[in-house]
């Protein structure tokens, strides 16, 4: 894609933190963007007004993501709304973090369901639609913790690493189709999740990091509108956005 003015999207769980910052930055670029939220529908309606009043377009829709018809239902509207989809970012994510000794099923099943099934029912819903698209793309939204693990994190980290060998197998299935699929492996991120930490556990984390410092969401952003607009060759593969965390 030489632009992404005109291109549709759809971001799971757009509505904050970092799928606020994509959906901004797409929409930014002329992207006209499906915000999906499952329970912040004032977060989600106030993004879309705000990318209205800036001459953009955009939409929130309801859906839990976790669920296969509800994934379908989301898709639907945005064709519906939109008549295409280019670009689908599976940004979705929850954390039940527990210590393995105290990870009972539910919150095992929970984290997994919702992280990492939703990406098979999103992208399976929209399938069709991005092989009707020139250049269509799909981008994961994983983490450093399903590269490197994470304590009290089993659950997260299966999900997220879950993720990057779905990649890594749908982007050689749709080599030859010109959908590129690719995942982002964000570091610690200045979310409300990770700022929800305490400061005295957060400060050890960021002397962990070579650049001494949080990431911002808009870093993370910037990653997703690069594999959409200039990613064509790129495919399969992991971009580390985590200040040298994990190399």
């Amino acid at each position: 894609m030489t632009t992404l003015q005109g291109k549709v999207a759809i971001v799971t769980g757009g509505s904050k933190g970092i799928g606020a910052a994509i959906t901004r930055e797409l929409a930014s670029n002329g992207v006209k963007v499906a915000v999906n939220y499952n329970s912040s529908k004032e977060s989600a309606e106030a993004i879309v007004k705000e990318i209205k009043d800036n001459g953009g377009e955009a939409i929130a829709v309801q859906a839990d993501v976790s669920y296969v018809d509800q994934a379908k239902h989301l898709i639907e509207e945005t064709k519906a709304a939109f008549g295409q989809l280019d670009i689908l970012v599976n940004n979705a994510g929850i954390t039940r973090d527990r210590s393995f000794k105290k990870l009972g099923e539910e919150d095992w099943k929970k984290v997994i369901d919702v992280n990492l099934h939703s990406v098979y029912n999103t992208t399976s819903a929209a399938l069709t639609h991005l092989l009707e698209s020139e250049g269509g793309r799909v981008i994961n939204i994983s983490s450093i913790i399903g590269q490197a693990g994470g304590f009290g994190q089993t659950n997260y980290s299966a999900a997220k690493a879950g993720m990057l060998g779905f990649t890594k197998s749908l982007a050689l299935e749709l080599a030859k189709t010109g959908v590129t699929v690719n995942a982002i492996c964000p570091g610690f991120i200045e979310t409300e999740m990770v700022m929800a930490i305490p400061e005295d556990v957060r400060a050890k984390i960021v002397a962990k990091i070579p650049t001494r410092r949080l990431g911002h969401a808009e870093e993370i952003a910037r990653g997703v509108v690069y594999l959409a607009k200039d990613g064509a060759y790129i495919t399969g593969q992991q971009l580390n956005i985590n200040g040298g965390l994990y190399m």
